[in-house]
């Protein structure tokens, strides 16, 4: 027994340093981490805009560091936050439109994402939030600024080292595809009658994201993670309304995430032969975000199907608030935060799994 014991320990700590050894090439090789997309990855950037998709107030932020509401979608952290750290970088990213940060702070990371944005302009409507173009014109006028801060040479070279990562697409189907509202200032008309089969919408969205990463590739990018979708049918807001379903996972939207992830790998396999120096990678998130779900106990949470703020079954943004009595005290134990969005736990565990199958792996 005791020398089983040590084997055990042995294996732990061999296990521990290979991955502070990763860690440390990986702090070299990658001085930054640059976020594009939606709430998923959004650090407070909705702040500054007039929206009223936000989440800079309590109790958002609450297992926050100091236990501040910053705008991100969660009780903490999210992805991005956890890939700087795991690659020797700060613990956090902070994003762009917030005065708090400077250019300096910005050198080793910087988010442009905007919570409700999509592939489709016409989803970034919806909520009058920040478009995946205008996302880009923020970080061309970020180049020009590191460029002036830091001279050609090192921005240059920030610029094409750092980590992209890239996020979004479930704004694109829920609050737009499958929307039955009108969407404010759109002239497209409603995107089902364009495309009558999720299918076509899909190669719609993939012809627009080829194109975001063609650009940003043109502005200097090397080192991509393209980001899937996870079951958004298993989302706490789809599952309340899915009365029919008893409350489970809606099957059709999971059905759908699956098919377009299948798209995504293939269209990130395609611009690796294509580009010369691009290093993209898929991080697909579904799978292990599935077994957190359907398995919840497995990975110490007692609660999937509702989220920790409020009733849990749709609150988010304003109806998540800290006027809200049925909010949980212990969001450790639930999967998703509020009825869109993962706790920081989840965030946490999400991430984990795709640093070490994917980002590490490739960019240590």
């Amino acid at each position: 027994m005791a020398s089983s014991s040590l084997l055990v320990v042995v294996a732990a700590i061999s296990q521990l340093l290979t991955l502070t050894l990763l860690v440390s090439r990986c702090s070299t090789k990658v001085p930054a981490i640059i976020v594009f997309g939606d709430s998923s990855v959004d650090a407070g950037n909705n702040n500054a805009i007039s929206t009223a998709l936000k989440s800079n107030f309590e109790p958002y932020g609450r297992d926050f560091f100091d236990r501040r509401p910053t705008g991100r979608f969660s009780n903490g952290r999210i992805p991005p936050d956890f890939i700087s750290e795991a690659f020797g970088l700060r613990p956090f990213v902070p994003a762009y439109l917030d005065p708090a940060f400077n250019i300096s702070d910005f050198a080793s990371g910087v988010c442009f994402a905007s919570a409700g944005t999509g592939y489709d302009n016409v989803t970034s409507n919806v909520l009058n939030v920040i478009p995946m173009w205008k996302e880009l014109e923020y970080y061309r006028d970020y180049q020009q600024k590191l460029r002036a801060s830091l001279g050609d040479k090192k921005a240059n070279s920030i610029i094409s080292e750092a980590l992209y990562i890239v996020s979004l697409g479930t704004n694109d189907f829920l609050e737009n595809y499958y929307s039955s509202f009108p969407i404010p200032g759109s002239n497209s008309g409603c995107r089902r009658a364009q495309f009558p089969q999720p299918g076509q919408f899909e190669d719609f969205l993939v012809s627009l994201a080829e194109g975001f990463i063609r650009d940003l590739y043109e502005l200097g990018a090397q080192k991509v993670s393209f980001t899937g979708m996870p079951p958004m049918g298993c989302l706490p807001l789809e599952r309340t309304t899915n009365f029919m379903g008893q409350h489970d996972c809606v099957e059709e939207f999971n059905a759908v995430a699956r098919d377009f992830n299948g798209k995504l790998g293939a269209m990130v396999d395609r611009m690796n032969q294509e580009l010369p120096g691009l290093r993209m990678v898929f991080s697909n998130p579904y799978d292990k975000f599935y077994e957190i779900v359907s398995r919840p106990s497995d990975y110490g949470f007692d609660v999937a199907s509702v989220a920790c703020c409020g009733t849990g079954m749709y609150e988010m943004g304003y109806l998540c608030n800290k006027q809200n009595p049925f909010t949980c005290t212990d969001a450790s134990k639930y999967v998703f935060w509020d009825s869109f969005h993962p706790t920081e736990r989840t965030n946490g565990i999400l991430a984990d799994s795709l640093i070490k199958s994917v980002l590490l792996p490739n960019f240590a």
